[in-house]
């Protein structure tokens, strides 16, 4: 079982996000292309921008380890309203109001496990798997044309002084950019403590939703699930660092990001010998290599809702 004190989640936030490919099996028909989450570093951009920021985000860890202890929903369901923030330069970027509602999809499949691919959980982690219960509602799409042809991860996408698009009311609302980031970048999300005038989740139009024209092997929508799941305090799977840790007991230590489709089982270097959870959405696989969370995840996510939590606005 993983364990960690408080005084070492601010260290683990400063840890660099560790990339390197631990050879698990990488897709054949795209291996120059690699799940790239920018959300650590973002996070790292923000920390030394705002000193504070670690100590708000130290504070929501100690109410989130109390708070799975001994707080729960009072209705036990949450419905999150998603308001999508189109930025565009192209026909392709002005993603469809239908490619958009199949993220929106995408997304309530996979957090309440109703996703086909469930099924493939390998029996070792059968227990452990989680419907997290959290379901999600598309309440309004906003356009903009832009002549920017990228927008990088400084959150300039967020700002409608920077050509962006403000967020709509963040404390009841998760937004979602969609554009171009640039770089590689999949997506990235902002940490519960940040500022609530970036709050939200960024995904390159590229890996948005459904659609025949998005990039395999991330043409699933499994990149808005994974950015989202950062957004609701997850970590990724490996900690961020070398056999690091992800704040959560029931996700195998893993080695370092895993990427294209490792076969099950994918053994660890890290001891004792164990097997990875590769299939684990806060893990860097291809779309259709990640299909699940876990009981632990699920209730870290739980408690940023009840009574006093970061997000408890979405609750109400």
């Amino acid at each position: 079982m993983k364990k960690i004190s408080l005084s070492a989640v601010a260290f683990i936030m400063l840890f660099s996000c560790q990339n390197e490919d631990n050879g698990s099996e990488i897709s054949q028909t795209d291996s120059s292309t690699l799940r790239n989450c920018a959300t650590q570093e973002v996070l790292e951009a923000q920390l030394k921008e705002d000193p504070t920021l670690v100590l708000r985000m130290n504070q929501i860890e100690a109410f989130t380890k109390d708070a799975m202890l001994t707080k729960r929903l009072v209705n036990g369901k949450i419905v999150i309203p998603v308001v999508v923030n189109v930025l565009y330069r192209t026909s392709a970027e002005n993603i469809s109001d239908s490619q958009i509602q199949s993220q929106i999809n995408v997304l309530n499949k996979d957090y309440t496990a109703t996703n086909s691919d469930f099924s493939s959980t390998p029996t070792e982690f059968a227990t452990v798997a989680a419907n997290i219960g959290i379901t999600f509602e598309l309440v309004k799409i906003v356009r903009k044309s832009t002549t920017k042809s990228s927008w990088g991860t400084r959150d300039a996408m967020k700002s409608s002084k920077k050509g962006g698009i403000d967020p709509t009311t963040p404390t009841t609302v998760l937004n979602i950019w969609a554009c171009k980031i640039g770089n590689g970048i999949l997506g990235y999300a902002q940490f519960p403590g940040g500022s609530l005038a970036t709050d939200g989740v960024v995904i390159d139009s590229k890996y948005f939703g459904l659609s025949a024209s998005n990039s395999y092997p991330y043409n699933l929508g499994r990149t808005a699930t994974h950015e989202v799941g950062h957004w609701m305090n997850l970590r990724h799977i490996w900690g961020d660092s070398s056999c690091g840790n992800d704040l959560v007991a029931d996700t195998p230590v893993a080695k370092t990001s895993n990427f294209g489709v490792p076969a099950y089982p994918y053994v660890s270097t890290c001891l004792p010998s164990h097997n990875e959870m590769t299939m684990n959405y806060m893990d860097y696989t291809d779309d259709r290599g990640m299909y699940m969370f876990t009981n632990g995840q699920k209730t870290r996510m739980s408690a940023l809702f009840v009574s006093g939590g970061i997000r408890a606005g979405f609750a109400q």
